[in-house]
């Protein structure tokens, strides 16, 4: 791909499923930010989008272009991405309406698949739009992200695919694509994501040929979905003070990233003296401006 040249020295891929541009709103505009915050030198970015592949989109990415930042939009050319894996012949039958998308959105299981084909092609560290990056995941090779761990075994429970750092045509990759394409369901919100990625990894954790790591949670989801309203909140008491203060230094020292879970989170407001207010709006608007 032309647009990733020698200058590139680490790709990054989004994907915005969404045929509306203008919901790429604030937190997107902040995601993209913390990315090229923690990478100055030699990212580039792709964001595979069809919607954000017009004149809208390249006004709303305009600034970071000003900035300098090699940011992109392209639409997503599905067979070229898909061809010679399993996800080939299952989009193929999909667009001959002989799978059923089932009740999900059919975008968000497509960009599931979509985010997959792209590290398998290309390689390189995929994000989600909701993920707000803190420090250089350059260190990091072919690594996936614990959400959950198991309070007795201190094991992983259930693994996320928001973040994922992979080699180009990684065997797990190809396992990942080729479960999509056997166990499609779209009727189950997770199935063909999070918990895809989950049901894999537990069967070929430990064989020979797959070499990977499962970073912990605090890595990219220090705070889990159904608790993400707690880093949205300022202070409401001393005690309080001090455990957002607590969150914030644990976060800061030992999270490379954080997760904000849109789904539940894109309705919060940022209250003053909240973590989010101090990772996000403190740092990142004095980086930019």
């Amino acid at each position: 791909m032309e647009f990733f040249d020698d200058s590139c020295k680490l790709r990054f891929f989004m994907t915005w499923v969404s045929s509306s541009v203008e919901s790429f709103g604030e937190r997107e505009i902040f995601a993209v930010k913390s990315l090229f915050k923690s990478h100055p030198n030699g990212s580039c970015l792709i964001i595979a989008s069809s919607s954000l592949d017009s004149r809208n989109g390249t006004q709303i990415l305009g600034p970071l272009l000003k900035k300098g930042f090699k940011v992109t939009a392209i639409s997503p050319d599905f067979n070229y991405l898909f061809k010679g894996t399993p996800a080939e012949e299952w989009y193929n039958q999909l667009m001959r309406g002989n799978v059923n998308p089932g009740e999900v959105s059919l975008g968000q299981n497509l960009s599931n698949l979509l985010r997959l084909g792209l590290l398998y092609k290309f390689g390189g560290i995929y994000l989600d739009t909701d993920v707000i990056v803190l420090k250089n995941l350059g260190g990091l090779k072919n690594a996936i992200g614990a959400q959950t761990i198991d309070l007795k075994t201190k094991n992983w429970s259930r693994l996320n695919n928001a973040v994922m750092i992979f080699d180009e045509a990684h065997p797990l990759l190809f396992k990942f694509i080729q479960e999509f394409a056997l166990t499609f369901d779209g009727n189950k919100w997770g199935h063909n994501g999070p918990y895809l990625v989950s049901r894999v990894v537990a069967r070929v954790n430990g064989r020979p040929g797959y070499s990977f790591t499962i970073l912990p949670p605090m890595a990219f989801y220090p705070v889990d979905w159904s608790r993400i309203g707690s880093l949205f909140e300022g202070p409401k008491s001393l005690s309080h003070s001090k455990w957002l203060l607590a969150k914030l230094k644990q976060i800061r020292s030992n999270s490379f990233a954080v997760h904000l879970w849109n789904k539940q989170s894109r309705g919060f407001e940022v209250e003053k003296g909240s973590v989010i207010q101090h990772i996000i709006f403190g740092s990142l608007n004095e980086w930019w401006c």
